[in-house]
């Protein structure tokens, strides 16, 4: 799923819309000094107050929030493993009540399996379908874009952390007096929720069982890929972007002119303005790209070898997005003793490192005024480099 599936269907997450039903809701909570089932229940979404219903559909959409490879992945299943969470939810979408529930505690059963909780902990799943207009709006038209539609059966789940509720001093209207509150009822913290899950993934019009969209919340647990959800090892943006790098060192050494990374970060850009599809870049890739930007001497043996010492994988692929997530907004950082300055991909050009009196300095070229707190700076003396 990109970005882009991910909205439309997060969106559609609201009441009274007929793109999306939401039919059962199944909440399960565990204690945190045993991770076992305290209570469990279950119900058709609609039976729930309709106050209940909107808190829920906002926790659904916090799950579905996020930047991709970042705190959303999808992740593609193992290909062998034991009650495998793929066939789990697979068979549960048809099942009926009182069946489905049953697959969704095996997968319970797993997230709580070798694994403690500071806090209690609620999980909920939901039934539901999403529908998928099979033509663009058009107002002219005689027949309703929603008249023909793709059809496809969903299960979210929403992982939440409860929270005690703090005592406090509280004035009791009806016996005129000063009281501490009594309140023993856990609150279930659905503004935050710790991890979740979509199944299956969705492309455009088509769902694809063999992914998982994955919500990581506040941090990435690769215990929950694996294990709970029986998924592939994923690689983070932060990742590509690492990898990239090191590739690049292994190419063309740890020394690079400011000219040529700016070049480097203009053709990925590029590339990524010319491809409708988040695209990916392998060993190939990356010696066009290499080349295109001034490096010489790079040949397609080079590249494949630095592919398989970096990540011991040759046929590896990484996303453009991720070396350069934005590349007319995103900030990248030249780090020195004195000071760390944050500067946009596409003036990397404008910054030099040049001798001055015998001391290395940073040079960056500037077309207008400069002022520091308030104050114009008064151009020095010109530099000879």
């Amino acid at each position: 799923m990109n970005k882009n599936d991910i909205a439309q269907i997060r969106k559609q997450f609201k009441l009274d819309n007929d793109l999306l039903k939401v039919k059962d809701i199944f909440n399960v909570y565990i204690r945190k000094e045993s991770s076992e089932i305290y209570h469990q229940e279950s119900q058709p979404f609609p039976m729930l107050e309709r106050e209940q219903q909107e808190l829920f559909m906002a926790n659904f959409k916090k799950v579905l929030t996020g930047k991709v490879d970042q705190k959303l992945f999808e992740v593609r299943f193992q290909e062998q493993a034991e009650d495998h969470t793929q066939v789990i939810l697979y068979e549960a979408l048809d099942m009926d009540d009182g069946e489905w529930e049953e697959q969704m505690l095996k997968i319970v059963e797993k997230m709580f399996r070798d694994v403690e909780y500071e806090k209690d902990m609620v999980v909920t799943f939901i039934r539901g379908e999403y529908f998928k207009p099979t033509k663009k709006s058009n107002d002219e038209a005689e027949i309703s874009d929603r008249d023909e539609v793709y059809l496809h059966p969903f299960i979210l789940c929403s992982m939440n952390q409860t929270d005690q509720p703090k005592r406090s001093l509280v004035f009791d209207y009806i016996e005129k007096e000063f009281k501490a509150s009594v309140a023993v009822d856990s609150i279930i913290n659905l503004k935050s929720p710790v991890a979740g899950f979509l199944f299956p993934s969705f492309t455009e019009n088509s769902a694809d069982v063999n992914h998982i969209l994955y919500s990581a919340g506040k941090k990435l647990d690769y215990h929950f890929i694996e294990n709970v959800l029986n998924g592939e090892e994923i690689m983070t943006a932060e990742d590509d972007k690492a990898v990239f790098e090191e590739i690049v060192k292994e190419v063309v050494g740890e020394e690079v002119d400011t000219n040529t990374l700016s070049n480097v970060y203009e053709e990925i850009n590029r590339i990524i303005e010319d491809e409708e599809e988040a695209p990916k870049l392998d060993y190939k890739d990356v010696e066009r790209v290499l080349k295109v930007s001034g490096v010489e001497g790079v040949d397609t043996d080079q590249v494949e070898m630095a592919f398989q010492k970096v990540i011991d994988d040759e046929k590896y692929e990484m996303k453009a997005s991720s070396i350069v997530p934005n590349y007319t907004s995103k900030s990248i950082k030249i780090q020195t003793k004195v000071a760390n300055i944050s500067i946009s991909p596409q003036d990397i050009k404008y910054v030099k490192q040049v001798n001055h009196n015998g001391k290395r300095c940073l040079l960056i070229e500037v077309d207008e005024e400069t002022y520091i707190d308030g104050f114009k700076i008064i151009p020095e003396a010109s530099l000879s480099y």
